[in-house]
Formats: structure tokens, sequence, C-alpha cells
């Protein structure tokens, strides 16, 4: 019986110590895996900090609570990071003030009651006159440009220089002034280039536009108010591809195609600054604000004006390419008003005050595109109100050929144009 007891007793004991073994054997798994995944984790956190600013984050990380401390400290790495963006590229952004001749008008009076026939009937009375009196030179305008070569080549928005007359100074980040010569407009985008004499000159690097995503980060450089020289803004990329009317230059209101909504602040003055990424490459032009808007701005793709400083380089000035015919987008209410095949695409058009259709002498003439055609495709590009003929035709240069797709008489066809420099009278 005794025999029998003990056998039991052995048998419950084995029994409580295999489940301790089992469980002290789980606790020890689970708290291995536990303390693994702090590691693995923080190692992640210590690799997008490396990759971001190009050093090892083990300095930063806190012991008793590394996670935390490293995603602390890639915040922290983020604010130098532009810190460091800032200092870097401050040099290549420049102050562009416009100044010229302005008449000096005097002011005096005169009494049309002096004189023999009425001496003494309104002794008093007194009317303005005004007289030009020489003139003297003042600033008229200002606003930004960021150097983008060693040799002087300065970017700006055409509305920064558009004054013909004036004369422009560019002001450097240590104060430094040096005129500026104009070397070309853009008739069509507002971009312009300028030229200063010298070389070594920091510049920033151009980006890609093409591959931007909303919500990256962005960074504005300029003039702001034509006052507080190199004022930074930082915020995102808030939008792509819109399209605004423009009011402010001296020329009128200008229509803008494809830009990139920022809410990084741009004000008067910044016009012509650079928009930067994080790699501290100009992926934009700041360029307009929504009035009656917070934090609304808009910036030319750089992508644009890399074909502008290409035309520059070779041409000496920036040459537009131009296909030659005048035509209306197409949308739901000009199908229906025309009862036309498709909501869609570039209806070949005469001009509101009888213009031709398509220009003589043009390559759109050249290539046989006739009046009423409705190009839908232009070089595998369908057209419509985001991309319109005029902005797929600025993203080509002159010289190339296209391919056209065009609806006629209920027939699609392909028809070849070499785009042409756009002459000088348009």
């Amino acid at each position: 019986m005794e025999k029998e007891n003990l056998t039991k007793t052995q048998i419950i004991m084995l029994i409580l110590l295999s489940s301790f073994v089992v469980s002290f054997a789980t606790g020890i798994i689970i708290t291995t895996l536990a303390e693994q995944k702090v590691p693995q984790s923080t190692n992640t956190i210590n690799r997008i900090i490396e990759k971001t600013i190009g050093i090892g984050a083990t300095n930063f990380v806190n012991t008793e609570d590394k996670e935390k401390d490293a995603v602390r400290q890639l915040f922290i790495t983020q604010e130098e990071l532009i810190v460091n963006i800032v200092e870097k590229t401050n040099p290549s952004v420049v102050s562009i003030v416009a100044t010229k001749d302005v008449p000096i008008v005097e002011q005096f009076f005169i009494n049309p009651f002096d004189g023999d026939s009425f001496q003494g009937l309104i002794p008093d009375f007194q009317i303005p006159q005004y007289r030009q009196k020489g003139v003297e030179k003042k600033q008229v305008s200002s606003g930004t440009g960021f150097f983008v070569s060693d040799d002087g080549l300065i970017l700006t928005n055409k509305h920064v220089v558009e004054d013909a007359q004036a004369e422009y100074t560019v002001i450097m980040n240590n104060g430094k002034k040096l005129p500026a010569s104009i070397k070309s407009r853009d008739k069509f985008n507002d971009i312009a280039v300028l030229k200063v004499n010298g070389e070594n000159y920091s510049f920033i690097s151009l980006g890609e536009s093409d591959k931007l995503k909303i919500g990256q980060t962005a960074i504005a450089i300029g003039n702001a108010l034509g006052e507080f020289q190199n004022t930074v803004s930082v915020g995102v990329i808030s939008g792509l591809n819109r399209d605004i009317t423009a009011s402010g230059a001296k020329s009128g209101p200008e229509e803008l195609k494809a830009l990139i909504q920022t809410d990084a602040a741009i004000n008067p003055g910044n016009s012509g600054g650079p928009l930067l990424n994080l790699n501290g490459k100009a992926i934009g032009i700041n360029t307009a604000i929504a009035s009656g808007a917070q934090n609304i701005g808009f910036a030319l793709p750089i992508n644009i004006a890399k074909k502008s400083l290409e035309d520059i380089k070779k041409f000496g000035k920036i040459i537009n390419p131009y296909l030659g015919v005048r035509y209306i987008i197409i949308n739901e209410a000009l199908k229906t008003a025309n009862n036309l095949p498709v909501s869609d695409g570039a209806l070949v058009k005469k001009g509101t005050q009888g213009e031709k259709a398509v220009m003589t002498g043009s390559p759109a003439e050249y290539a046989g595109i006739k009046e009423n055609d409705i190009i839908i495709e232009f070089d595998g590009k369908k057209i419509d109100k985001t991309n319109t003929l005029s902005h797929l035709i600025s993203e080509k240069k002159a010289g190339d050929s296209v391919l056209l797709k065009i609806l006629r008489n209920g027939e699609i066809i392909a028809i070849k144009a070499t785009l042409e420099p756009l002459p000088e009278n348009l």
C-alpha cells in the first residue's frame, strides 16, 4: 500500500514538475521574443535615420526606452535636415530688384482769376496744376530668383522681369549687388532666365517634378513682400496638376497649367524663388498665391524650366515649339451644343475675330490638319481639360516629330507633324 502511495506521489510530482518546466520554458520563449522585438524595431528606425542624415543613430538612443527615443530622434533629424538644406541653398537664392527712370512730378497752384480782367475778384482761389521736373531712378518692383549654374544663370518668373524698360539688379544673400541682364523670357510659361557676370556661384540642383507625391515636404525660399529677403517656409505638396488664372502681371492675366499646389507660405515677392524637396533640389518655381485663402500657393514644375535652360545653353534664348492651330477644348457642354461625337479632345476652330483655324505656313498646315478636325491624342497622350494641347506641345522641343490622332468625319486618322520654333510675330 505504501509502495502504491509512493508511486502515486511520484506521479503527481512528475506531473507538477513537467508543468513547471513547460511553463518556465514558455516564459523564456515569450520573454526572449518580446525582448528581440525592440532591437528589430530600433534597428529599422536606425536605418531610416542613417539613410536620412547619413550617420548612425546608436549614440542618440536611450537604453531605457530605445523605440521612443529613436522616434524622437527621427523628428529631430528631419528638423536638422531642413536647417542643413536652408543653410546650403540660401547663398543660391537672390532678390531681384527692378529700377527705372520715373518722372518727377511737381505740383503748383494757379488762380484763374488773376490778371487784369479779374484782378481781386476771388483772391484766394487756387487750382492745383502738375508738371514734370526731370526724372529719378526708383525701384518699381522686386521678386526672387535662384542660381542654376555656377556661371551665373538665374531662374525666375517672367512676371518678375517683364518690364523691358527697367534695369535689374540681383542682391545676393550676403548683401552684394550685381547687375543682371535678361537672357530670355518664355512667351507661354511664366519663366525667365537672367545672367550675371562671374563664375563659381553656388547653385541649386534641379530635381524631378514629374514624380512628386501629395504629402511630400516642400520648402519655399524667397524675398517675402519684397522686404524680408530669403524668408523660409515649410509645408507639404497639397495638390498636383492645378490650373489657375493668375492676375498681377503687367501684361494681364495668365493661364497657368499643371501647377504644384503647396501650403508652404508663399507671399508677394516670393515669385521666382525655389520650391525645394528634402534632397535640397528645386522641384518648382514659386509663382502665385490664391487671394482670399490661407496657405494655398502654386509653383511651376521644374521640368518645364529644364527645357528653357537647355534652350538657353543651345540657342541663347528660349525656343517655344509651335504647331499652328487654334482650338477649343471639348467638354460636355460643347459636345451637346455642337453635336460632337466625343466629350474630350481639341476642336480645331477659327478664332473669335475670324482668325484662321490652321495658320498659314504652319506645321499643322503642312501636316494636313483641317478646320473642324478633333485632335484626340498628341504623341500618345489623350487630350482633355487636364492635358490641353498647348500643355502637351510645351513639353516638346522645336524639331520634334509628333503623331496626332484625329477624328475627322467619324473616322480616326493618324497624322505626323514636325514642330517648329514659334515665329517672333506670334
